[in-house]
């Protein structure tokens, strides 16, 4: 049965998080959209939010539910996980993840309104988050009491920096692109 569970808890997340990072994409394009002249504007502003609604309610939210009941049936099978530090740790980020989560539904409801109040560079930096917090968890499950947290944590901040490094070389490029 643990197996089982252990698959589809994987396979929920695998999705929640695909969805995570193409919904913030499309906020991008949302907000893109928002700048072009009439009728162009329309056009894609009515097919994004199709788009995002779609992916938001149909694959995103199912997909957290369905990764949290068998995370929660996992940890009923084996509740000794939950005195483990590398599960407790695992579980900050996974809070973090909900946080993610939620401020992505305040800017989804926020473009379905036609509220433009983020820039798209914002956008695509924020959606590094996720792929940070999938880095440290992967690396933590994986390898649990094997990394010495501080390694771990030093190595959680070198790979943001980069990631940042690599959005600020990016963004130099499509500037450039644009000329």
């Amino acid at each position: 049965m643990y197996e089982y569970l252990k698959s589809l808890h994987l396979i929920f997340v695998i999705t929640w998080f695909a969805g995570l990072f193409y919904i913030v994409r499309l906020f991008v394009y949302q907000i893109e959209a928002a700048e072009k002249p009439s009728p162009e504007k329309e056009i894609l502003q009515k097919q994004y939010k199709i788009m995002t609604y779609r992916l938001w309610y149909i694959i995103t939210w199912p997909s957290a539910i369905l990764a949290s009941i068998f995370a929660f049936s996992l940890l009923y099978l084996i509740p000794g996980f939950l005195g483990q530090d590398w599960m407790q740790v695992k579980l900050g980020f996974v809070f973090a993840l909900y946080l993610y989560h939620l401020k992505c539904h305040q800017i989804f409801r926020q473009l379905q309104n036609d509220e433009v109040k983020y820039t798209t560079n914002f956008m695509r930096l924020w959606n590094e988050g996720a792929t940070i917090i999938l880095f440290a968890v992967v690396f933590l499950v994986i390898l649990k009491n094997a990394v010495n947290w501080i390694y771990g944590v030093i190595g959680i901040f070198l790979f943001s920096i980069i990631i940042m490094l690599g959005f600020k070389m990016y963004k130099r490029i499509r500037e450039r692109n644009k000329s």
